[in-house]
């Protein structure tokens, strides 16, 4: 077990806010903005016009240069939220305004297609060291204009907001969503937002997965607007199709085929959920903890969904060598060792349930609490907007050898 264990690392500073498990709730004291910062509104129009003033000129006779936009992800998680598409109507509410050159269009297949550049951007809680751990207090906006024809980056922006009054709350998809791991399409995207200048190349994975996702981008707004039929065929074209293999086609397929009443495709769609997180080596899963509790708090849809989630992980779990390590986490509390303590008990029930669905993997699993040493989202809240923070996660490693 201390082989097993020693595997984990990447630990993250502990700042903590909260009584949990049982004690009593200490009311959260509002965060002052740090000194200097511009607003969210004034943060995005600076690096909107960063973005478009350094971008190149129009060849000789060009009138207007089309864009796209990608839409916009937290920096950590790679989700959409509140705060990403009100970046996107802000965007092209300047551009439009001052900026007549360019020429936005859908991101669509056909939009990509005829258009010279893709805008990318990542929207990121950081502390006041700006770094992504501890408590946020403040935001970092990196938005990249992408030169298609090139293969570079044409020009970029990074701006540092307030967070008062800033709506973080993931969009439909993204709060829905069971799963999540650091997926390559979106660390491409990330990594090319964040870790490039004007002038590199835009990742070669990034630039591979554009016309994929076009694809699942219709695929999320269908399923925001409650078509579900139509976004399970769109999700189902992404998953056949080039760059296609990515964690939000899986849990499109599962999502719709749950709100769609077809049990037996969403455990299949889950186990695919389960098996590609597996073969990335971490996994996480967003189980409903009741606060302070190693119970599920369930609502009235909920029909037996984490039964089957359990059923799908030991599953796909006993066909594979490898041991497992179930780690627990929590948001942000005020005393780290009660938050330590409640992170392990989670994956400690979380692990007897797997050993009641497959008895020999007892063996093979051990449980770990992180607390929040590892939050993704960092606000405190305590609901929707940090879930992830929440999460447990299934990490494979190495078996002890048999003696």
């Amino acid at each position: 077990h201390e082989y097993m264990r020693s595997s984990r690392r990447n630990r993250y500073d502990r700042d903590v806010r909260y009584y949990l498990n049982g004690f009593r709730v200490v009311k959260e004291l509002p965060i002052p903005a740090p000194p200097g910062l511009p607003s969210f509104e004034a943060a995005v129009s600076e690096a909107v016009t960063k973005v478009f003033s350094n971008a190149p000129k129009p060849a000789s006779g060009a009138v207007r240069q089309s864009f796209v936009i990608d839409p916009l992800v937290d920096g950590l998680s790679g989700a959409e939220s509140a705060a990403t598409r009100s970046m996107e109507s802000r965007m092209v509410e300047r551009v439009r305004a001052d900026y007549p050159q360019f020429d936005v269009r859908e991101f669509s297949a056909s939009g990509a297609s005829g258009s010279s550049y893709v805008v990318i951007g990542t929207f990121t809680g950081v502390n006041k060291q700006r770094k992504t751990s501890g408590v946020r207090e403040a935001f970092r906006i990196c938005l990249a204009l992408l030169d298609l024809e090139s293969g570079k980056v044409a020009s970029k922006a990074k701006v540092f907001s307030q967070a008062a009054g800033i709506d973080i709350t993931p969009t439909k998809f993204f709060r829905d969503s069971p799963a999540w791991i650091a997926d390559p399409s979106t660390q491409a995207y990330i990594k090319t937002c964040q870790a490039t200048k004007p002038g590199d190349p835009i990742d070669p994975l990034y630039l591979d997965r554009i016309k994929a996702a076009t694809l699942i981008n219709e695929a999320i707004d269908t399923y925001e607007q409650g078509q579900y039929k139509k976004s399970q065929d769109l999700f189902r074209r992404a998953s056949q199709s080039r760059g296609g293999n990515q964690l939000r086609t899986y849990n499109g397929l599962y999502l719709t085929s749950w709100k769609l009443g077809e049990r037996n495709q969403a455990a299949e769609a889950f186990g695919k959920i389960v098996g590609y997180g597996l073969n990335s080596r971490r996994l996480g899963v967003k189980f409903p903890f009741r606060p302070g509790s190693t119970d599920f708090l369930l609502g009235a849809n909920d029909g037996g969904q984490h039964n089957m989630w359990l059923a799908q992980i030991a599953k796909q779990t006993a066909r594979r060598k490898e041991c497992l390590e179930i780690v627990g986490h929590t948001h942000q509390v005020e005393q780290e060792p009660l938050n330590q303590r409640l992170s392990l008990r989670q994956a400690e029930y979380i692990m007897r349930r797997l050993a009641a669905e497959v008895p020999e993997l007892s063996t093979r699993m051990i449980a770990a609490g992180r607390g929040a040493e590892e939050n993704l989202i960092g606000s405190r809240t305590g609901d929707v907007r940090d879930a992830l923070d929440r999460r447990i996660e299934f990490d494979t490693i190495q078996c002890l050898p048999s003696e």
